[in-house]
């Protein structure tokens, strides 16, 4: 009995120790990740997420990490080719989609990768990457229809598409109002969960007035 008490103690304390270590990874990542000053610094970043999902193996929040800040590179470096950092930041979302499935936060990191690859040719690839984009959003609603970054990102795309495709200002508004509301009340699941775009679309919002 004693033996299977100390076989039950070492089992418990090893698994607290693993839960620490992947809590630890995950605090310094986060913090990385708001102290981001360059492309350089993001692309770190992203390696430093894709280290500890790899590591983790069960946990499909590094691997989200890693294909947002990756995503962010794109954007951050004009030289970038956004196709490319595209294409990885897919993979890493496979990732994380085998490890959870019908999240709206990883819809909508899907809905933000074909954006940026639309943005390469826009006329060209706007009937490609635009429903890809609209599909992945549609998605994330059915999946959390109160998660506030659908609103957000959709606002933000339409604030930046034609007013003779549907989109503009006064379309992009009624969005990020609703965006801004729901973050009033957003409480992320936990504190590593993703729980940006509050002031963006308030700065957006703004905007469009």
């Amino acid at each position: 009995m004693k033996q299977l008490l100390v076989i039950i103690s070492m089992f418990f304390f090893g698994m607290v120790a693993a839960q620490s270590k992947y809590e630890g990874a995950m605090a310094k990542g986060l913090e990385q990740l708001q102290a981001v000053k360059s492309a350089d610094d993001m692309g770190a970043t992203a390696a430093f997420f894709e280290r500890v999902a790899d590591a983790e193996k069960d946990k499909w929040l590094p691997y989200y990490y890693a294909a947002y800040a990756n995503h962010l590179t794109g954007w951050m470096n004009p030289k970038a080719d956004k196709d490319k950092v595209a294409e990885k930041s897919k993979d890493l979302i496979a990732k994380a989609e085998v490890l959870e499935q019908n999240n709206s936060e990883i819809f909508c990191l899907r809905q933000m990768v074909a954006i940026q690859q639309m943005t390469v040719d826009p006329m060209a690839r706007w009937q490609t990457y635009g429903a890809e984009a609209n599909n992945a959003l549609e998605s994330a609603t059915r999946a959390d229809p109160n998660n506030p970054r659908i609103y957000y990102l959709n606002g933000q795309t339409l604030m930046n598409t034609p007013e003779a495709f549907g989109g503009g200002k006064a379309v992009a508004k009624k969005l990020f109002e609703k965006a801004v509301e729901l973050y009033k009340t957003f409480t992320p699941a936990s504190s590593f969960h993703p729980g940006w775009g509050k002031e963006d679309a308030e700065k957006l919002l703004a905007a469009c007035q």
